[in-house]
């Protein structure tokens, strides 16, 4: 999801540089004169993306602090934190300026003095709630740790998921990769996917036929007995159009060993990372949501 830039027009040249700066380090943004076109619903338009930001970024500066609207935006934000009990509103200082009560109490970003610093600041903050390639799911009684990445491996197109997952109360963890190879035709899916600047959709789409088929329509578990990987092989047949996405799951465990097996749940752990891409790219997830019915899929799965 994009962060949301809420500031006064006065603001405009600031913001432009701050905006672009972000975009250059692959981060998406919501700013109005971005987005709005002629004929659009301003109030409707703005609620929408701040109900579906992932972050409110709130330029403080004597104008901004003096707007109405601004001051909506602003409790919109506020609104978020209490309600998903985490930090929403970031406060980016433009220049000195009464800065509202209930921001005084927040790390700001300082852009005064030091465009740069101020910007760094504002990357570190933001990087938990944009990334698309890494991130953790946190659970009570466990979190996991991932990563994604893919492109090209031998002329086909290839994506690697690598998750740890580690018990609270628990003297070791567990580290899964999976890799997933496509057939010519959904190479060219996904490169052409990629080439019009739909990576995220084309990424949601491989991981969402994955928990499709191992969480909901099979129940996926590897048994690890000892130190040595437990791999399960398979492949994904589609169609709509027809394609074969070739799998590999491999797991072990590390850390102390208590002497008893450890059941890992692949499909579970599927899910919490679709749940976790949801989040961040909202827009090609609704999309797959949409068009799910019409992409029919097999797993055929081996253990090793």
């Amino acid at each position: 999801m994009p962060v949301f830039i809420s500031y006064s027009h006065e603001d405009k040249s600031f913001v432009d540089e701050f905006a672009l700066q972000l975009v250059a380090h692959k981060v998406k943004v919501w700013i109005d004169r971005w987005e709005l076109h002629v004929g659009d619903s301003l109030i409707k338009k703005v609620q929408e993306a701040i109900a579906g930001a992932s972050a409110l970024l709130v330029v403080l500066s004597k104008s901004s602090v003096q707007s109405e609207w601004c001051k909506k935006e602003l409790s919109a934000g506020l609104v978020r934190e209490l309600e998903e009990k985490r930090v929403v509103v970031l406060p980016i200082l433009k220049e000195d300026c009464n800065v509202p009560l209930f921001l005084r109490d927040k790390l700001y970003a300082d852009f005064r003095k030091n465009f740069d610093e101020g910007l760094q600041i504002t990357l570190e903050s933001i990087a938990k709630v944009t990334s698309n390639t890494l991130g953790r799911y946190d659970k009570p009684e466990y979190h996991i740790d991932w990563s994604i990445d893919w492109g090209t491996l031998e002329d086909y197109y290839c994506l690697r998921l690598t998750l740890v997952e580690q018990a609270k109360d628990q003297p070791y963890c567990v580290l899964t990769e999976i890799v997933i190879k496509a057939d010519d035709v959904a190479t060219n899916r996904h490169i052409d996917f990629d080439s019009k600047g739909l990576e995220e959709y084309s990424k949601y789409e491989i991981i969402s036929l994955l928990h499709n088929e191992v969480a909901i329509k099979q129940d996926v578990e590897i048994t690890l007995v000892d130190e040595m990987p437990k791999t399960v092989y398979g492949y994904i047949d589609c169609l709509n159009p027809k394609r074969i996405y070739d799998i590999s799951i491999t797991s072990r465990r590390l850390g102390e060993d208590t002497g008893r097996d450890i059941l890992l749940d692949v499909g579970g752990q599927m899910k919490s990372i679709k749940n976790a891409l949801y989040e961040i790219n909202k827009p090609a997830s609704d999309y797959w949501n949409e068009n799910i019915e019409n992409i029919k899929s097999l797993l055929t799965l081996r253990s090793s």
